[in-house]
């Protein structure tokens, strides 16, 4: 029963998507037509936004092996985007819990986070099919804020859909995307949080797909979107793993850790190590919205996944901290990742979180952002543990706490 574009509620089981029967890709490889990971992933739309799927997916996968498309992609990647972000040594951290923590900064990143990464690809795709108008769903806002950069920059229309919690608590991200010309359209309904958003934008989709690309900002939703921006994101693992060889004398890390909600960032760096057999990947997700923890699988937002939600099949609102992480689902490839082993899918609560951003600020002088801060809030909990004495750990630092400083101004105040 599909209740709103994209949702099926009540679907416990391993559906079929069109297209052919669910196959199993190599690791973090192409997952074929079918869209499948597995038993996760597919294509669960409304009728009328299959071919725009289908248009989406045909244009990615020519512009993906076309030599061109690429050269302009990294090209402005480095010119633009500050590519390659580096890796920092973190010293007094490091002494401090024990094991040898290194920091993949994409805080370094333009816009100040991992985001500008799948934003600048797809806006590329969209001028390749013709599209002059982009819209977007964001959380955190920073994927909204690089869909209106992305936008300034090309000389395309731009509307981000934003839950009204969200535009409260990031005032600062809401004001940044006007300033760059883009129209932030708060959504009432629901949680008022990301979740909201992105049935608002699937719902425009369907009304103006002729002119307008939908920028989905993680590794959810329909086929293509978790396999191409996960491809998007690949960037940042593929320059970790060459720059921790570097620092490490051609060794891989022991652990790989980054946050995750619906988990574009973790992903792109997981693919640089998903072949890496000394490295063990870790995801961190929001203790309040843990849906690989407590989840179990069915349909939303067009993809087969791990989901929060009732006996009924109703979907639970999920909690966080960081907006960025407040989404009560999982990319179906993470879902997938935890099913075959290679990835494991722990929480961070967010009192850990608050004591792990201010730990970075205060060993490092690098204050993080709340989505962040909960891969550095595991790390510190598990060293000497989980993770023994000695061990090398990189953390992908998906995007700085400007955003939150506020936010955590408050919150400690209020505990004074």
């Amino acid at each position: 029963m599909t209740t709103e574009p994209g949702v099926t509620k009540g679907a416990t089981t391993s559906p079929t998507p069109e297209g052919g029967s669910p196959s199993v890709p190599p690791i973090m490889g192409d997952p074929g037509p079918s869209g499948r990971f597995g038993g996760f992933g597919g294509r669960f739309v409304p009728e009328s936004l299959v071919p725009a799927c289908a248009e989406v997916e045909a244009a990615f996968r020519s512009a993906w092996v076309d030599p061109a498309f690429h050269d302009e992609f990294r090209n402005i990647l480095h010119h633009y985007g500050g590519r390659p972000t580096p890796v920092t040594e973190c010293a007094r951290l490091s002494q401090e819990l024990g094991v040898r923590v290194l920091l993949k900064r994409e805080d370094l990143a333009h816009t100040g986070s991992h985001k500008i990464n799948n934003v600048i690809g797809q806006a590329l795709l969209a001028i390749r099919m013709g599209k002059k108008r982009l819209i977007a769903e964001t959380g955190a806002g920073q994927h909204g804020v690089a869909t209106a950069t992305a936008a300034a920059l090309f000389g395309m229309e731009c509307v981000v859909y934003m839950g009204e919690v969200d535009t409260e608590r990031q005032e600062l991200n809401v004001f940044r995307m006007e300033l760059l010309g883009a129209e932030v359209r708060p959504v009432s309904s629901g949680s008022r949080t990301l979740k909201d958003a992105v049935n608002e934008a699937l719902r425009e989709w369907v009304a103006s797909v002729g002119e307008t690309h939908y920028c989905l900002g993680s590794v959810m939703g329909p086929h293509p979107f978790p396999w191409m921006v996960r491809e998007f994101q690949r960037i940042i693992g593929d320059e970790a793993r060459s720059q921790c060889r570097e620092l490490l004398d051609g060794a891989d890390p022991d652990v790989v850790v980054a946050c995750a909600g619906g988990g574009s960032n973790a992903a792109g760096i997981f693919a640089g190590f998903a072949d890496a057999t000394r490295s063990e990947l870790v995801a961190v997700e929001a203790a309040g919205g843990a849906a690989l923890s407590m989840g179990i699988p069915g349909v939303l937002h067009g993809m087969h996944s791990a989901l929060l939600q009732d006996e009924a099949g109703q979907i639970l609102e999920a909690s966080s901290i960081s907006a960025g992480l407040d989404y009560p689902g999982i990319g179906p490839e993470h879902a997938h990742l935890a099913e075959l082993g290679r990835a494991r899918y722990v929480a961070a609560d967010d009192a850990e979180v608050l004591d792990a951003f201010q730990l970075l600020a205060r060993t490092e002088g690098i204050i993080p952002a709340l989505e962040s801060a909960h891969a550095i809030a595991w790390v510190a909990a598990a060293s000497g543990a989980e993770i023994p004495s000695g061990s090398t750990v990189l953390i992908n630092l998906s995007g700085r706490g400007d955003k939150d400083v506020a936010q955590v101004r408050d919150i400690l105040r209020g505990r004074a």
